[in-house]
């Protein structure tokens, strides 16, 4: 009875992967804008995009998705007659994490780590052409920018 009750128990915590593994994906899409210092748009600027997971390729504005990754996520965006744009997306950890430390042991979080699901960038890659700005979702806004205003959905 004892090892059947062990048994189990270790189905369930080896089993279940991470909590983020099941409630996320691998990949997070991203939207992406392009503006001049002066705040006007930008369009069409081919912007790449890099973590250790992989690299992509997307013009501007557009919605682009990356593989979730423990890394910053790099942002380098040109456009002819425009200097390159920098921006670097700092990577969170996600709720998930947390509960795979608390409840899991550890087991989960270091599935969710290793896979990438365990982390979040922020939904917004508002890159300033001629300059270099780091957003980070803990602030909800960047880094070296004014906020945005209210009632919209990218600065």
């Amino acid at each position: 009875m004892r090892y059947a009750i062990l048994a189990a128990l270790g189905i369930v915590v080896f089993g279940s992967g991470g909590c983020a593994t099941i409630t996320s994906s691998e990949m997070q899409t991203l939207s992406l804008t392009t503006k001049q210092n002066t705040g006007q748009a930008v369009d069409n600027a081919k912007c790449s995009l890099r973590n250790d997971k992989g690299a992509w390729e997307a013009s501007s504005p557009g919605m682009v998705a990356v593989h979730r990754s423990a890394e910053d996520l790099l942002v380098e965006c040109k456009k002819e007659g425009f200097a390159t744009g920098y921006l670097r997306a700092v990577s969170r950890a996600a709720g998930g994490m947390f509960g795979n430390i608390i409840f899991g042991g550890g087991v989960g979080a270091i599935i969710d780590h290793t896979k990438g699901t365990g982390y979040d960038y922020p939904d917004n890659l508002p890159v300033r052409l001629g300059d270099t700005v780091t957003v980070d979702k803990r602030d909800a806004t960047a880094v070296g920018q004014a906020p945005c205003a209210p009632g919209t959905t990218s600065c």
